[in-house]
């Protein structure tokens, strides 16, 4: 079967600092893959490069086969490709479910059905349901992450990028967020998630990559990647022999 992405030989650099260093990776449809890696390890721009936001300095960027690496945001948002960000961005003087219902209406190939019905459903899985006409705005943390969340969905993506979703948030508000993000993968929804909230990302994703200096240093079952010497030592800060 054909992976919903792939990434050929992917390169970045930003004058003499080097984001993505000929980055090869394969995501099947329906995976949940963890991103993990220090600050600058250049995980952002990798989701940049992969909504369209960065365009690549060589490699290619495919989505079920076809090579959408010349694509704006817009097209491959069309396309089904969602992401969040690390800092909300809502439109704060539209109320919660107008966020959504701009999401439906502009982000989708085909907007036809019930948009109102399908923008209320979202909100009720996202526990948005009781604060849908405050201005978003005026939102907590944990809400505009949410709010976040689910104006991807209102897209109908079938690759959601996740960008720190759960940075900031108290233990309990994680753990919500997390059975959130396990319940839309649940759903189909192809999931690549990066986060600095390790036990976060172990509870979620079935896989695990490591970046580091622009380059994939690690790939595999996340509890293996993370107790592997050279994450510890990179990652973490700690000797590879201790």
């Amino acid at each position: 079967m054909t992976p919903i992405l792939q990434l050929a030989g992917v390169s970045k650099r930003f004058g003499a600092v080097v984001v993505a260093d000929g980055i090869d990776l394969s995501i099947a449809r329906g995976e949940a893959l963890g991103v993990l890696g220090p600050n600058g390890a250049g995980k952002t721009t990798l989701f940049g490069m992969i909504s369209g936001a960065v365009a690549p300095d060589a490699g290619r960027v495919l989505l079920d086969g076809v090579d959408i690496t010349s694509l704006s945001p817009p097209r491959r948002c069309r396309l089904g490709v969602a992401r969040s960000f690390q800092i909300p961005q809502p439109f704060g003087g539209l109320n919660v479910y107008e966020n959504l219902l701009v999401a439906a209406e502009f982000g989708r190939a085909e907007p036809g059905g019930d948009l109102a019905r399908e923008c209320v459903d979202i909100l009720d899985r996202c526990g948005l349901a009781d604060i849908a006409n405050r201005r978003a705005g005026s939102l907590t943390l944990l809400q505009r992450k949410r709010l976040e969340l689910a104006r991807a969905l209102a897209t109908r993506p079938k690759l959601l990028l996740l960008d720190e979703v759960a940075g900031g948030l108290t233990e309990e508000e994680c753990h919500a967020l997390v059975a959130l993000v396990r319940e839309v993968h649940a759903s189909g929804v192809t999931i690549v998630w990066i986060e600095h909230i390790v036990h976060a990302l172990i509870a979620a994703v079935s896989r695990l990559v490591v970046l580091n200096g622009g380059a994939l240093i690690a790939d595999g079952e996340p509890r293996a990647v993370v107790a592997s010497p050279r994450v510890a030592e990179i990652y973490m800060g700690l000797p590879a022999d201790a």
